[in-house]
């Protein structure tokens, strides 16, 4: 793909100031570093909720409370499934918040929602179902809006070099807070035994747990500083100066300070007059303009090819994380592992908890290398090597599955094949698809992509929770079949329809898409603002030439995507 020597500009200049990426770069980034590992306490959150009912569902302490709730598997769908229905109206709201409130705000909101949703499940012990599926739709409000907000704010706040590893910390939390949840159901599981004798701690202890760190976020996020890109986009400029010294410790005054700022403000300017032009009477940023620029800005993202393009890279890139059917393994696991013939429900919840360690300890590489390795080939080769699993397990289980007695050694291959299958999404898809949702859009709209990439999560969660039950009961290995061909589709989407974007500022990804210089009149206000704000006179100044607002070098050539690939080999 050839691209504008001008937007290749922007390219080379960041990494003619940028450090590297990788481990050594994750703990030199200090404030940042600190500060995300933070807020990735809303991603533990949300990997606890996802766990959580699975080991609790085969509780018989759980159910004699729930009744028939936990046998017909149509309710039982429901209970799991409606954490994600709540998550999906979670999404709709959370862009609205992070905009009028400050993504800071809007994490600190969805606390409190998130804190009122376990009081209700705890009550469930005298409420019964009624108590669960409210409490759990109410947490998954709250967890849903915290998924949006929390990688919006860690990508506005780390520094391009090593944004997507810092984003990655999210799923990295996310997976730490899926095995926690399976080791403290195990361990509960044996509270006055394991029968009709066992007490109501067994499912009360794990639900009540979520409250200390919930409210040890919401203590913390009072204390922690505002986006940078959020203070200039509500011309909060001097506070932004001194947020984005403090993240990179630098002076206020020192040139990468400067740059950075500038960057973000041309882009600002540019997208706010670009709104007051197309919508001139939405320009002024009030609540109640922006709860209605929320469906402008969405409806904006369908009108043209660029940033069509990146709808379709979040939705469909969600849709496909969805139907690798992890979440079918994470709510379901001790169910799964009973059909392949594992002897007791301690053993399944024990299967379990090392799906949980597997699912963590797989994402460590992840958070540490994906600036380097980049998104798309992992994704890719995490999906042939899901897709393999599937087969080999609807095949073990298809031949098995009415002699699991007489086979043991098959039974305890497919949970081998599960554990393996939970390693290659570890890598793969679970960090690598919300760190590309978090990083592809254009400021104005970035919090209302992400919360579009995010609610097609968790519908396609919903459906996934809603419909595992049933396959399996009904199709047993089938649904292994079905979940295998999703995979190595979603894998083939990757490979056709998803650009690399490693290394890229936010800004950058106009370039990558096609939306900067597309339509000259865009380009030409870009640069007028770029001369307007000083941006271009900076980098004049620094030597370096002309801003990204061009739209060729200064000999009018056209520079090719080659020339990126080998200054990245060269870093």
């Amino acid at each position: 793909m050839a691209l504008p020597a001008g937007d290749i500009g922007t390219y080379a200049r960041r990494q003619a100031f940028r450090g590297a990426s990788g481990p050594s770069a994750i703990l030199n980034s200090g404030k940042a570093f600190r500060i995300t590992c933070f807020a990735c306490i809303g991603g533990f959150l949300y990997g606890y909720n996802q766990g959580l009912l699975s080991g609790i569902l085969t509780m018989p302490s759980f159910g004699s409370h729930m009744g028939d709730w936990v046998v017909d598997q149509t309710k039982m769908g429901w209970l799991s499934s409606i954490f994600a229905l709540g998550a999906w109206f979670g999404c709709l709201y959370s862009g609205f918040l992070a905009e009028i409130l400050s993504r800071k705000y809007a994490i600190l909101v969805n606390i409190c929602i998130f804190i009122v949703g376990v009081v209700i499940q705890c009550i469930g012990v005298r409420g019964g179902a009624s108590c669960i599926l409210g409490g759990r739709f109410i947490t998954g409000l709250a967890i849903g809006a915290i998924s949006v907000n929390v990688p919006n704010y860690i990508a506005e706040v780390a520094p391009p070099e090593i944004r997507g590893s810092l984003v990655s910390l999210q799923q990295f939390a996310s997976t730490a807070g899926t095995m926690v949840s399976f080791w403290v159901n195990y361990g509960t599981n044996n509270i006055r035994g394991t029968d009709n004798s066992q007490s109501d701690a067994a499912w009360l202890v794990p639900i009540c747990l979520q409250l200390f760190p919930g409210i040890s976020l919401g203590i913390g996020m009072l204390f922690m500083p505002f986006s940078p890109r959020w203070l200039i986009h509500h011309d909060r400029e001097k506070e932004a100066r001194q947020v984005l010294s403090s993240l990179r410790n630098l002076s206020e005054d020192h040139d990468l300070i400067e740059l950075e700022f500038l960057e973000i403000k041309t882009q600002s300017v540019f997208e706010k007059r670009d709104t007051a032009r197309k919508w001139p009477h939405l320009a002024k940023l009030s609540p109640w303009n922006t709860f209605k620029l929320q469906w402008v800005a969405i409806g904006s993202l369908f009108r043209t090819n660029a940033m069509f393009h990146r709808v379709v890279c979040a939705t469909v890139t969600m849709f496909f994380q969805q139907f690798t059917g992890i979440n079918a393994v994470l709510y379901y696991a001790p169910s799964i592992f009973t059909a392949l013939g594992t002897s007791s429900n301690t053993t399944s919840l024990l299967a379990t908890g090392v799906v949980g360690a597997l699912l963590c300890i797989a994402t460590i590489p992840a958070v540490l290398y994906i600036d380097k390795f980049g998104r798309k080939p992992v994704m890719m080769f995490g999906a042939v090597g899901m897709g393999v699993c599937h087969i080999a397990i609807a095949i073990i289980f298809a031949k098995n599955e009415h002699q699991w007695d007489n086979h043991k050694v098959a039974g305890w291959a497919a949970v081998a094949m599960i554990w393996l299958y939970i390693v290659q999404f570890g890598y793969s898809w679970g960090p690598c698809a919300w760190v590309l949702i978090s990083e592809i859009w254009p400021l104005s709209n970035r919090a209302y992509g992400i919360a579009l990439g995010a609610s097609s999560n968790w519908m396609c969660n919903f459906i996934v929770s809603q419909i595992t039950p049933v396959m399996l009961e009904k199709f047993k290995h089938g649904a292994f079949i079905f979940y295998g061909i999703l995979t190595f589709g979603g894998g083939l989407f990757v490979w056709l329809c998803v650009p690399e974007t490693k290394r890229l500022t936010l800004e950058e990804m106009d370039a990558i898409f096609g939306s900067v210089g597309v339509a000259e009149a865009d380009a030409r206000r870009m640069a007028e603002i770029a001369e307007e704000i000083g941006l271009d006179q900076l980098l004049r100044n620094m030597g370096i030439g002309a801003s990204s607002c061009s739209s060729s070098g200064d000999d009018g050539s056209q520079v090719s995507s080659k020339e990126i690939e080998s200054n990245e080999k060269r870093d």
